[in-house]
């Protein structure tokens, strides 16, 4: 009986380590884990693969942006429409830059600042258009995670230093139409410098709080944004833990920079419709109102998108909807300030004139 039972024995180890050793084989022909805290996970049917983070999370390296794509057949069509826009807007926002440069009698506070709005929207732009564009060329459009935040940074900084700056021309306007004989004083061209380097300081400052914290969250699991950029809600929504002190932060800076600049620029426009009201002749009505009716357009259509994406009330809203309203603020917006400026001012069409004669 005994040897009967030790030959059964044998011949289940037998059959047993062939299994183990073929399963062996099937696991290292997959995948070599680079060390011990490493684990394979499964991401919607996807393996991501990460570093271990709190017992059973593993940390994302990587995310996928799924754009703006609706099926294959259409993804050409959508990267030639945005390599126009992009084009379009590179090159419509340099030629304003170059007029305002060599051109002395653009040398005016109005239009540094629109060279300087320019110079935000060619950079604003260029940090979400070319990776949309790879997207639509790419099957899955993976960001690392450095990148994200990258993206992420410059698209935030850029956006508070464009707010900053229209409020600025708000202003700029309103000492125009005024304080007439007080501009040259209270608009000098040390004061516009010093307000347009302002600008920009305080843009990229106001966003070092709220990237930095939401950076410092744990990221594991799922690792697809529903967004063709990496944007505060979409970060914030794949966060293993959910941080209220860093989603009041981001939401306080977000609300604070839109409302702030955007009430600065209201009371700018109020006092500047009184004053246009006051005018006694409709042709001096009409030539007030001509010279911040292009800024007047450009601070409805940005401030209308960005305060409807970021200060609204929670809830579920539909992802479409706001990918079509951040594509006007960060794609469409940019190519119409060109556009706009150029069309309604008499003094750079006549620039823009001088130029092509020579």
């Amino acid at each position: 009986m005994e040897l009967t039972e030790a030959g059964e024995d044998m011949s289940l180890n037998l059959l047993q380590e062939p299994q183990d050793m073929e399963l062996e084989a099937n696991a290292e022909s997959i995948i070599e884990l680079p060390s011990e805290d490493m684990e394979i996970c499964c991401v919607r049917g996807k393996l991501n693969i990460g570093r271990m983070h709190g017992g059973n999370q593993t940390e994302v390296k990587d995310f996928i942006l799924h754009g703006l794509s609706i099926n294959e057949g259409a993804d050409i069509i959508l990267f030639l429409i945005f390599l126009g826009i992009y084009t379009l807007t590179l090159v419509g926002n340099i030629m304003i830059i170059m007029l305002v440069w060599y051109n002395p009698t653009l040398h005016k506070p109005m239009y540094i600042f629109l060279g300087n709005l320019s110079f935000v929207e060619i950079w604003y732009t260029s940090s979400t258009i070319p990776k949309m564009l790879y997207g639509f060329l790419s099957t899955v459009n993976y960001i690392s995670f450095i990148g994200c935040f990258l993206q992420y940074f410059f698209f935030f900084s850029l956006g508070t230093t464009e707010c900053f700056l229209l409020t600025v021309m708000g202003y700029d306007r309103y000492l125009a139409i005024c304080q007439p004989l007080r501009y040259n004083v209270l608009m000098s061209s040390r004061i516009c410098s010093s307000l347009a380097a302002s600008c920009w300081i305080s843009g990229f400052l106001w966003s070092m709080v709220p990237i930095s914290l939401i950076s410092q969250l744990p990221f594991c699991g799922d690792n697809e944004i529903d967004h063709f950029l990496c944007d505060t809600g979409p970060l914030l929504e794949l966060a293993c833990v959910r941080d209220f002190a860093t989603e009041m932060t981001s939401s306080l800076s977000i609300s604070l920079a839109l409302l702030a600049t955007f009430s600065f620029t209201c009371i700018s426009y109020a006092f500047i419709i009184q004053t246009i009201i006051r005018i006694p002749s409709s042709s001096g009505r009409r030539k007030a109102f001509s010279t911040c009716a292009s800024h007047l357009t450009v601070v409805t259509m940005f401030f209308g998108c960005a305060m409807y994406m970021y200060i609204r009330p929670l809830g579920n809203h539909p992802f479409y909807v706001d990918k079509m309203v951040a594509v006007l603020y960060t794609i469409v917006t940019p190519l119409m300030n060109p556009i706009v400026y150029s069309m309604r001012n008499k003094e750079f069409i006549q620039a823009v004139k001088k130029v092509i004669k020579c």
